[in-house]
């Protein structure tokens, strides 16, 4: 996997954790060997920016993702030899807004993350939760990406 991980914002995360889980969401969800993603974590103040230009919302928000291929859930796209990489996009978080949720859920800070980073890649992936029952199939199949590393925000 490919997986281009930037930290531009000033609050102490595990990138190496962070982008060893996206490598796992990933071939868990049985994409190709170079599948690319980009990861990229931005501080409030460019996170708000993001928000409003591309979502309409004012304020920041602990995670985004925007997808470069229309994509259906549990089913990658196939790759032959001599094609180019899948790239999925990319999944913007922002680890002071991640803080203040997960203190206001009463969970620790890094399976928060964690899980958001899980929710953004499977948002690229075409994983939704417009409906109840797409977003419990999205909320088990997060459970599950993270039960798979030993983490839980259940």
């Amino acid at each position: 996997m490919s997986v281009f991980f930037s930290d531009e914002q000033t609050m102490p995360v595990d990138g190496d954790s962070l982008r060893r889980f996206a490598d796992v969401v990933i071939g868990a969800e049985g994409y190709p060997a170079n599948t690319e993603l980009s990861v990229l974590l931005v501080d409030e103040t460019q996170m708000s920016e993001y928000n409003q230009h591309h979502m309409g919302r004012s304020g920041a928000t602990d995670v985004l993702a925007f997808p470069l291929e229309d994509l259906i859930p549990g089913s990658p796209p196939k790759w032959l030899p001599g094609d180019p990489p899948v790239a999925l996009g990319d999944v913007f978080l922002c680890p002071p807004e991640v803080e203040r949720r997960a203190r206001a859920e009463n969970v620790p800070f890094d399976d928060f993350l964690h899980l958001l980073l899980a929710h953004g890649i499977l948002h690229l992936m075409g994983y939704d939760h417009d409906s109840d029952e797409d977003a419990d199939r999205m909320e088990r199949r997060e459970d599950e990406l993270l039960g798979g590393i030993g983490r839980s925000v259940s």
